[in-house]
């Protein structure tokens, strides 16, 4: 009980500090009430109903990519390649949405999925490979691999599926109306963020219920005693990262079929990044990666309300979030500290 309160507890306060330090910087540096900014921040967040849906839209792509970071963190490896993942999970997507064109629209998309998917996660799971055979530690691997990602999107987009139309902004040619993802039922909120919260609930089910899970967790704990009991490290290192970098690929495809229509350089607005974030702040937990994701999207939401109102730059939004990122790895040092030692008996 004691832990699972640290594990609540520490990241609240590191979101409080967080608060404090953003409001200092809004005082001093930009001359503006903090009270007034985080007034702002919460109606442009939460308070209409066009707020929160435009924080749920922003939400979705960052549930799916927090599971990239969150998944292999189990087994104790720190990936941070979603945006990678992210921008080729959308390419593959929309260049098997235009390999497609005219079948039926239920085909497109699954195909669209299927693609995004499997290079997305073969491009994590390569990271998990250099770490598991070569010994190259997959937190620099993986992010040198998205900037090799980035490199083959503008690429691709800019060459061999640029739409000879697209003058001003390369892109690939359109999905087509027809084969967009809709939004669901009485919401603007496209299907997006289902498959996250499924995603989620299914991640936790998978580590909870079944074997393999459990034997995640015994990788996580040690990998050198978990290769004594005869478990094959490699393959669960292979999987996390696959299933991982999978999801982080189908929210590129998200944003194709749902949001862009097309595969272009706005594919990589940092949704990968934010990613990484949601699953610090939810301490790799699948089912607190959605709460924290909404928490994350409704303050990326809220920077336009602030430029209108206060004539801030909508990157300050970006501001709080690195600070909040910050407060969170320099947190990890509270974990074992704020509650007093047991007594034994």
């Amino acid at each position: 009980m004691g832990l699972a309160l640290e594990r609540i507890a520490v990241p609240i306060l590191a979101l409080l500090a967080s608060a404090f330090l953003f409001g200092l910087l809004l005082a001093i540096y930009a001359r503006v009430d903090p009270l007034e900014a985080f007034a702002l921040m919460y109606q442009g967040a939460f308070g209409t109903w066009f707020s929160w849906q435009n924080t749920l839209t922003r939400a979705a792509p960052l549930i799916l990519t927090a599971l990239c970071t969150a998944l292999p963190a189990r087994l104790g490896l720190v990936i941070i390649g979603n945006e990678g993942a992210v921008v080729l999970g959308g390419v593959a997507g929309a260049a098997m949405g235009v390999a497609l064109a005219g079948a039926p629209p239920l085909v497109v998309q699954i195909g669209m999925s299927a693609a995004g998917m499997a290079l997305g996660g073969l491009w994590v799971a390569l990271a998990g490979a250099l770490r598991q055979w070569r010994g190259v530690n997959e937190t620099i691997s993986s992010l040198l691999l998205t900037y090799i990602a980035i490199a083959l999107m503008n690429h691709f987009v800019e060459g061999p599926l640029r739409d000879p139309q697209s003058l001003n902004k390369p892109s690939t040619a359109s999905i087509g109306d027809a084969n967009m993802i809709g939004t669901i039922p009485g919401m603007d909120v496209h299907w997006g963020l289902v498959f996250g919260i499924i995603a989620c609930l299914l991640v936790y089910a998978f580590l909870r219920f079944t074997t393999w899970g459990f034997a995640m967790e015994v990788i996580g704990g040690n990998a050198k005693t978990a290769r004594m009991m005869g478990l094959n490290v490699g393959r669960y290192v292979l999987l996390a990262c696959g299933v991982g970098g999978a999801a982080a690929g189908i929210a590129g495809t998200v944003e194709v079929a749902a949001v862009l229509g097309k595969a272009n350089a706005s594919l990589a607005v940092g949704y990968g990044y934010a990613g990484i974030l949601v699953s610090f702040l939810a301490r790799h937990h699948p089912l607190a990666i959605i709460p924290v994701a909404i928490l994350l999207g409704g303050i990326g939401a809220s920077g336009g309300l602030l430029q209108r109102r206060l004539d801030l730059p909508d990157a300050a939004v970006v501001v709080l979030q690195g600070i909040i990122f910050v407060a969170i790895l320099a947190s990890e040092t509270l974990y074992g500290r704020l509650l007093p030692p047991r007594q034994e008996s």
